[in-house]
């Protein structure tokens, strides 16, 4: 039988420990281009690894989820704020569910 307290302590102590370490180990400024220029883009590149499958299964009609994402990839591209790009994917996402 599994004890749910050892589970919930375990679990914390890998969540501190992540937090943790890079504490530990990086007391000076990185000074490598690359590993900053890398650790720049991994916020963006962890948002996009989440949201984007539940971009294309949002909808029944995973078509309807695709013309979103390219609604979305090319307004975000010629620099809409952040409502007209959701209700151009809102409308993408009706129009492709009425065929």
């Amino acid at each position: 039988m599994h004890n749910i307290y050892f589970s919930l302590l375990i679990m914390c102590g890998t969540v501190y420990l992540i937090r943790l370490l890079p504490l530990l180990f990086l007391r000076r400024e990185i000074r490598s281009r690359f590993l900053r220029s890398f650790l720049y883009y991994v916020p963006y590149v962890t948002l996009a690894v989440m949201t984007f499958p539940a971009i294309l299964k949002a909808t029944e009609n995973p078509l309807a989820g695709l013309a979103a994402l390219a609604i979305g990839v090319i307004a975000a591209l010629i620099k809409e704020d952040l409502f007209i790009t959701a209700i151009a994917c809102v409308a993408a996402v009706l129009v492709v569910g009425f065929f």
